[in-house]
């Protein structure tokens, strides 16, 4: 076969309808599409912009398009780039594609997501864009040295201490899901700090481009240790449960992968993070909140927050969440706080419907000092105790997001 530049490549081998239909549910499994996917353009047809530490990065076409795709790619090419981080000319990819969780994936998973990437997603001729960031940065070779130090290139070997459904949900949520993409403490060389559930950091919280993504371990506070399996299970399912709501980056997570699974391994995925220790990396001295910051900030509750979330911060779960108890509002780090009250958040869309009372933005109608005081007010009544918000911290983000009103 000839691609469009006159070129011979071999075609990729015809596909049982069985396999591909695997493919495609390991493929929603990965969350391939929250990446790879850009709104009002085709799906896996890249172009999503990634804020890293050197500059920005942009996702990249992964439809079997021959020119721009991977309509070129053997299944051995395929495994390279998805376990090793390495693309089908030999260069480096950047570590922001969660390679260093896709190396253990099966052979058997990766022959299967092939399958449907070559043959049960159109082909989409759309050019990738350029990474933007200074010299020398742009040079790839110092990747290689970066896989040396931190890719684990083994395939995930069950523990025979645990149950079946226990490494299911390891297996999962270690691979496929690559939690610790987000949820998991970086370095200074941007390596994710441990990979599974031998390193204290593992899953404990990280701040990442705006968001700080929630500790799953046993933490009471500010983790899910009051969360039971089921509390998981209807989280991942629904992005809402009696304890929080799906919020920034997790919202696409839910809209596109986890509530498309099988009952039986989002139950699995719950038995494993049940299993995690308690852990808090984040945490800090909780001291008095200025009582002239709580009075502010109860009065901007009062006129902003209280038709949701009720006067006693209990608000009306899973539809609107509770501030109570609230993990996100109980951590250290606010950024996810901040951010939500900036800029509001996505849609969750479960069974193709739309939530019906999605957070609003209050970026225009919030100062700096408004929204610092209303947070530290949310995260210290109730019975709730956090670190107040300072307003160069929100001015920060506000910067950071958008333009200031």
């Amino acid at each position: 076969m000839l691609n469009g530049a006159g070129m011979a490549y071999a075609a990729p081998r015809v596909a049982e309808p069985t396999l591909v239909e695997r493919g495609r549910y390991l493929a929603q499994a990965a969350d391939c599409a929250a990446c790879h996917s850009v709104e009002n353009a085709p799906a896996f047809s890249g172009g999503l912009k990634m804020n890293v530490p050197i500059g920005a990065i942009y996702s990249t076409n992964i439809t079997p398009d021959p020119q721009t795709g991977i309509g070129q790619y053997t299944e051995r090419d395929f495994a390279r780039a998805l376990r090793e981080g390495v693309a089908r000319d030999g260069h480096a990819l950047y570590p922001a594609m969660p390679y260093t969780s896709y190396s253990k994936v099966s052979d058997a998973d990766v022959a299967a997501l092939y399958a449907y990437f070559m043959h049960g997603v159109p082909p989409v001729h759309r050019a990738n864009l350029t990474a933007t960031m200074p010299w020398p940065l742009t040079m790839r070779w110092p990747l290689k040295l970066w896989n040396t130090l931190f890719l684990n290139d083994r395939r995930y070997t069950p523990d025979t201490r645990q149950s079946v459904e226990w490494n299911r949900g390891a297996y999962l949520v270690q691979g496929l899901g690559h939690c610790s993409a987000c949820h998991t403490p970086r370095g200074a060389a941007f390596q994710e700090l441990a990979l599974d559930e031998h390193g204290t950091a593992f899953l404990s919280g990280a701040a990442l481009d705006g968001w700080f993504a929630s500790n799953l371990t046993a933490n009471a506070q500010t983790g899910i240790g009051a969360w039971s399996a089921d509390d998981i299970a209807v989280f991942l399912k629904t992005g809402a449960n009696a304890h929080a709501t799906a919020f920034g980056p997790m919202t696409s997570v839910i809209n596109h992968s986890t509530q498309h699974l099988s009952d039986q391994d989002l139950a699995s995925i719950a038995v494993y993070l049940k299993s995690l220790k308690a852990e808090n990396r984040n945490a800090s001295t909780t001291s008095a909140v200025d009582p002239a910051a709580m009075a502010h900030g109860a009065q901007i509750y009062r006129n902003f927050c209280v038709a949701c979330h009720l006067a006693n911060g209990s608000g009306t779960a899973p539809w609107l969440a509770p501030l109570v108890g609230n993990p996100n509002v109980l951590e250290n780090d606010p950024l996810s706080l901040i951010n939500i009250t900036l800029n509001g958040t996505p849609h969750l869309t479960i069974d193709g419907q739309p939530a019906p009372y999605p957070m609003p933005a209050h970026r225009a109608a919030l100062s700096n000092a408004d929204i610092a005081d209303v947070l530290a007010y949310m995260r210290n009544s109730w019975g709730n105790h956090a670190p107040a918000v300072a307003a160069h911290e929100v001015d920060t983000l506000r910067k950071q997001t958008g333009t200031q009103p």
